[in-house]
């Protein structure tokens, strides 16, 4: 079948399509209903089924592949690697689900988990799914005063955490920050579960406080049960990064979300039960939930956990684990994909790669130099992917799995089964149907399985931001600028709110940043704009050369950002070149790898940046600061 006849099928026929595709999980009873679109834009799916995301991912393989490796964990922090099958899964699971009863939690309740990348947070994502209790997995790290926000929307029963984690060596105590984050909620959880690595000293609270190990010893052989859920309960929620003010909570449910993954791990990323998957994210985003825990387990596939730099011990590390572990298909961001073009092409060509099928990329648009160095060092697709926090699972790619279809660079594909996507006119709503008309990225209801259910707890938030941002129609906005060419292809332009507006001429920032990539000696850039007393805007851009050392000589200085404003004049016209071109050697990053381009623009005018709890390295922020002045 062609991916066009399998695409129109989704849209034309979902009821058929989607019943079809239910097939690919397991179900306690089947669901009676496929789809409920009633009360749009609340979309229902697979009514009356009945399932359950941890026994999907560990209990039904158990006969088959009990015996074969389930989780992977390799950290590079603190030399450790260890691998359990299916079997050593399950039991860890249910050893881990015995005592989250133990403290009183239940079908409903929530489970806040604050961790690092570690099994033990794998172990309570599904010990939480098994029981129906509803886990908020929290990015590790985060500040007091973010991760209390987080606790007082959520409300947890408990809280499961870690002494600390640890990052380029350095250890990170976490109860400290989780202890403060309690004092200022309102919202006090009962319990807390704490594993201890012996990375650092932990106060325990008496009465509140418990200590994994000692737990994990006294339900060591507990026997837990799978509760059958309906397929339209709440899964988790998760909480949409750079939030301000009262968190956003994504919220997902059972079923869609089962066989959203289960259909996504067969039809695009062409999984194969037995084999290895490695998704370098982390279990605080929403790719981790999606492709580092649940997606790969319910193929039935081993899924590789790491925690650790991709440069250290050196910029060959990852490929040591490709090779190691036989990776089949590997998920990565375009962003750790720069860091390593910067390092020696050797630490790639020294290993074996030939297990290798694809590699698939996600988070941010994919620049074309950077998409064709990739692809020709690896000599294997390089599938790019577009998709969000609220869709779960990809909304723009190409689906190899169905019919291999050619990429093209700076394109995340076409639009996957299920999507409706389409291109409006930001202010009037028009549909724009010709090739490289710019218009704002948005999905018709119904949205497919897997998708966001509502914000927890505030339907009516979920309507307002999401559905009401185009007049005159209920749409759903991915707030992105975007093109489709005449191939039907999509382009992401960056966020409506990105949007620089010079003289009266909008401008999207990812369009001037890739005309600045494209200059061979621009590693990465950001562009922001700038307030301007002239023009209203201006675009500044800021950019990590390649060869830096040679810009200690201020006449090499100018002569690059002279050719790099060159080539934007002549890619995209005088209106789009930068103000100035200013060089920083890194540029301010969340620990996910997104750039942190609202606190760079806050820096340039000279305002208060913000929480900057996510921020990789506050000396990034520090440097723009100096250029912005000079």
């Amino acid at each position: 079948m062609s991916y066009a006849e399998f695409y129109r099928r989704s849209i034309e026929q979902p009821e058929a399509f989607w019943a079809e595709q239910a097939r690919l999980i397991d179900w306690q009873y089947p669901p009676e209903r496929i789809c409920d679109d009633s009360r749009p834009p609340f979309t229902r799916w697979f009514m009356g089924g009945t399932t359950n995301l941890c026994h999907n991912a560990v209990d039904r393989h158990l006969k088959e592949r009990g015996g074969q490796p389930a989780l992977i964990h390799v950290s590079t922090e603190t030399g450790s690697e260890t691998v359990y099958t299916f079997a050593q899964l399950h039991r860890e699971v249910q050893r881990t689900a015995a005592m989250l009863k133990a403290l009183e939690v239940a079908k409903g309740d929530r489970v806040l988990i604050y961790m690092p990348m570690i099994p033990e947070a794998v172990f309570a994502m599904l010990a939480c799914a098994r029981i129906g209790a509803i886990h908020s997995v929290v990015f590790g790290g985060f500040a007091s005063v973010s991760l209390a926000s987080r606790i007082e929307d959520a409300t947890p029963k408990a809280v499961v955490s870690a002494d600390a984690g640890s990052r380029g060596g350095k250890v990170v105590p976490y109860k400290p920050l989780l202890d403060e984050a309690i004092r200022l909620s309102r919202h006090k959880p009962s319990a807390v579960l704490l594993a201890d690595r012996g990375l650092a000293a932990m106060d325990m609270v008496a009465g509140r406080d418990h200590a994994w190990r000692a737990l994990a010893e006294e339900h060591a052989q507990a026997e837990v049960p799978c509760e059958w859920l309906q397929a339209t309960d709440i899964s988790y929620t998760i909480y949409t990064s750079g939030t301000t003010g009262r968190p956003k909570g994504v919220q997902r449910d059972v079923g869609g979300y089962a066989v959203s993954l289960a259909a996504s791990m067969k039809h695009i990323f062409q999984a194969r039960a037995g084999e290895t998957y490695f998704s370098t994210s982390d279990i605080g985003w929403v790719v981790g939930h999606s492709y580092i825990v649940y997606g790969p387990l319910i193929a039935g596939m081993a899924t590789l956990l790491y925690e650790g730099l991709p440069v250290r011990p050196d910029a060959g590390i990852w490929w040591s684990l490709v090779e190691k572990y036989r990776v089949t298909a590997m998920f990565s961001a375009p962003t750790a994909v720069r860091v390593l073009k910067k390092q020696d092409p050797a630490y790639l060509k020294k290993h074996d790669l030939s297990s290798l099928r694809a590699l698939f990329l996600a988070g941010e648009p994919l620049d074309e130099p950077t998409g064709r160095w990739i692809t020709e060092a690896l000599g294997v697709p390089v599938i790019d992917n577009y998709w969000q926090t609220e869709s779960g699972w990809p909304i723009l790619t190409i689906a190899g799995g169905v019919e291999p279809k050619a990429t093209k660079f700076g394109s995340p594909g076409i639009p996957m089964y299920g999507y409706k996507v389409k291109i409006l006119h930001e202010s009037t709503g028009q549909e724009l149907t010709g090739p490289n008309e710019k218009g704002v990225v948005v999905i018709e209801g119904p949205t497919p399985p897997g998708f966001m259910q509502t914000v927890w707890g505030d339907d009516e938030r979920f309507v307002n931001t999401y559905w009401k941002s185009v007049p005159g129609r209920m749409v759903y906005s991915t707030f992105d600028w975007g093109i489709r060419d005449e191939g039907g292809y999509y382009y992401i332009l960056g966020r409506t709110d990105d949007v620089i507006n010079v003289a009266g001429h909008r401008l999207g920032t990812r369009e001037i940043e890739e005309s600045i990539a494209s200059h061979p000696n621009v590693a990465e850039v950001a562009v922001v704009g700038v307030a301007d007393a002239l023009k209203g805007q201006v675009a500044m851009a800021f950019v990590v050369a390649r060869d830096a050392a040679a810009l200690d000589d201020p006449a090499a200085r100018l002569r690059l950002e002279g050719e790099i404003m060159k080539r934007v004049d002549e890619q995209l016209g005088s209106v789009a070149r930068p103000a100035r071109v200013r060089f920083v050697t890194l540029l301010p990053k969340t620990r996910s790898g997104k750039l942190l381009r609202r606190a760079i623009q806050a820096v340039c005018e000279g305002r208060d940046p913000g929480d900057l709890t996510t921020i990789e390295d506050p000396t990034a922020l520090q440097q723009i600061k100096d250029v912005a002045s000079q």
